[in-house]
């Protein structure tokens, strides 16, 4: 069984006190700093926001994943991998892992988010606690993308964060796709 859908390989990620992270336009800074719900921005922005989802099931995630969580070797967790659209227009891509005993704290709603965005149900949550931040910077050669129905030709930038919801921890990250800065 694959551990991602999106990736080639796992992604590598840095602080987001690098040098390079710095040099980065205020336009993807703004975006890799977002306090709040990616979802409510992207409509603030874009208006509406559908999701689809690549893949949603039991898998155990990277090992960088797992070390975040604090996680056991072979630990299956919920992994979802789903693309934010306006319309027809690809925004982010998204990599979430949810524990089982995240799952259970939240009484199995982040289980159930079909084709809803998951920024619906956190940011709802005034248990949430956004508690880490890395960034990286994935060249095309590292996405799969096969069920996509776009390809990523230029390298994306990402972010990633641990959140707690109820004091269990889950993991969400997010690439920029080019079109995002073309509005």
């Amino acid at each position: 069984m694959p551990q991602s859908y999106l990736f080639q390989r796992e992604p590598r990620w840095i602080a987001p006190t690098s040098v390079r992270y710095k040099k980065l336009p205020c336009t993807l800074q703004s975006w890799l700093h977002e306090d709040t719900s990616l979802t409510q921005r992207l409509r603030d922005e874009w208006g509406m926001v559908s999701v689809k989802v690549l893949f949603e099931g039991w898998q155990v995630p990277f090992l960088s994943e797992r070390k975040r969580l604090q996680l056991p070797e072979n630990r299956l967790c919920l992994v979802r991998e789903v693309v934010l659209f306006s319309g027809n227009t690809p925004l982010i891509l998204a990599r979430t892992i949810i524990p089982r005993a995240t799952l259970m704290a939240t009484h199995g709603n982040l289980a159930k988010l079909g084709t809803r965005p998951l920024g619906e149900i956190l940011f709802s949550s005034p248990s949430l606690e956004r508690q880490w931040l890395g960034i990286s910077h994935i060249l095309p050669d590292n996405w799969k993308l096969a069920q996509s129905p776009f390809s990523v030709e230029k390298p994306l930038w990402g972010r990633l964060t641990r959140y707690s919801i109820k004091k269990q921890p889950m993991l969400v990250s997010e690439f920029f796709l080019p079109s995002l800065f073309k509005k």
